[in-house]
C-alpha cells in the first residue's frame, strides 16, 4: 500500500505509457468532509464530486485507461438520512443529462454493475439511456458501481453457480476461480474484470465492501485528497507510485 498528500509533486514525474494500468478502480470518498470544510451542505460536497468525476473520465480515457470503475453507491449507503440518499439519485440522471454528449466525443462507453433494479425509476432510465447511447463507443469503459456491495455480490454468484449445479449444467468439480469470476457482476469487463489499481480518495485506508474478490492482487494507493479535490495531478500520482510497483502476483521474477 502507499499514501500521498493532498499535493503531489508533479515536477519531474514521467508516467511510462507503456505501463498505464488497464483497469483503475476509485473509490470516491470525502464530498461531505469537503461540503463541511466551506460551510455548506453535504449535498453541495455531492455536486462537486459529479464534476470531479468529468474531469478524471477524460483524463483517464486520454491516458489510454481501458476500464474506470468508479464507486458511486453502496448498498449500505441507503442508511444515511433520506433527503442526502434522494439527492445521491437524482445525480446520476443529473450527470447522464448533462454529459453523454462528452461521452460520445470521447468514445467512452457507460456500463453500470450493482443492484439497479432496486434504484428508483428516474435513475434506472438514466442509467439504462446512457449505455444505449454509448454502446457504440469502442474505448475506455466507464463503469458505475451503483447499489453495489460486494459481499451482496458474492452471495449472488454463489447463488447463480448453486443453480447451475441443481439443474446439472455444472459439476461440483468444476467450480473453479473461473467460474466465480465468470459469476460476477464484474464478468462483462472480460480480461480486464481485476482492477490492477484501486485508489481511495479523502484519507481513509479500508475497502468499504468494494470489488473484494477482484482486489486480491491489485494495488493500492490511498490520497489525503478530498475527492472534488482530486484531479489530473493527483490521478498521474497514483499511476506513478503503481509504475513503481513490483507486481509478482505471489510468485517470484526471474
Amino acid at each position: 500500500m502507499f499514501s500521498f498528500g493532498k499535493k503531489p509533486q508533479q515536477d519531474g514525474v514521467r508516467l511510462d505509457p507503456d505501463r498505464i494500468p488497464a483497469h483503475v478502480a476509485i473509490i470516491m470518498d470525502g464530498n461531505g468532509r469537503w461540503a463541511q470544510q466551506k460551510h455548506r451542505p453535504r449535498v453541495f460536497g455531492h455536486r462537486e464530486g459529479m464534476e470531479t468525476v468529468k474531469r478524471v473520465t477524460k483524463y483517464a480515457s486520454q491516458l489510454g485507461i481501458k476500464v474506470l470503475t468508479l464507486y458511486a453507491f453502496s448498498t449500505e449507503n441507503w442508511k444515511r438520512p433520506t433527503g442526502e440518499v434522494n439527492y445521491l439519485m437524482q445525480l446520476p440522471v443529473d450527470f447522464f443529462d448533462t454529459f453523454v454528449p462528452d461521452l460520445v466525443k470521447q468514445n467512452v462507453r457507460v456500463q453500470v454493475m450493482g443492484y439497479t433494479q432496486q434504484l428508483p425509476e428516474k435513475t434506472q432510465k438514466a442509467v439504462q439511456d446512457a449505455i444505449k447511447a454509448t454502446e457504440k463507443n469502442d474505448g475506455m469503459i466507464l463503469n458505475f458501481a451503483l447499489n453495489y456491495g460486494s459481499r451482496a455480490e458474492i452471495v449472488s454468484a454463489v447463488k447463480k453457480i448453486a443453480l447451475q449445479v441443481q439443474a446439472g449444467q455444472l459439476s461440483v468439480d468444476a467450480i473453479d476461480e473461473r467460474s466465480v469470476a465468470q459469476a460476477l457482476m464484474t464478468a462483462p469487463l472480460a480480461q480486464y474484470s481485476d482492477p490492477d489499481l484501486l485508489i481511495r480518495t479523502s484519507g481513509e485506508e479500508r475497502l468499504s465492501n468494494f470489488l473484494l474478490w477482484q482486489l486480491a492482487y491489485s494495488e493500492l494507493v490511498f490520497t489525503d485528497a478530498l475527492w472534488p479535490d482530486f484531479g489530473a495531478a493527483e490521478l498521474r500520482a497514483a499511476i506513478y507510485a503503481y509504475q513503481q510497483r513490483d507486481r509478482r502476483f505471489g510468485g517470484l521474477k526471474k
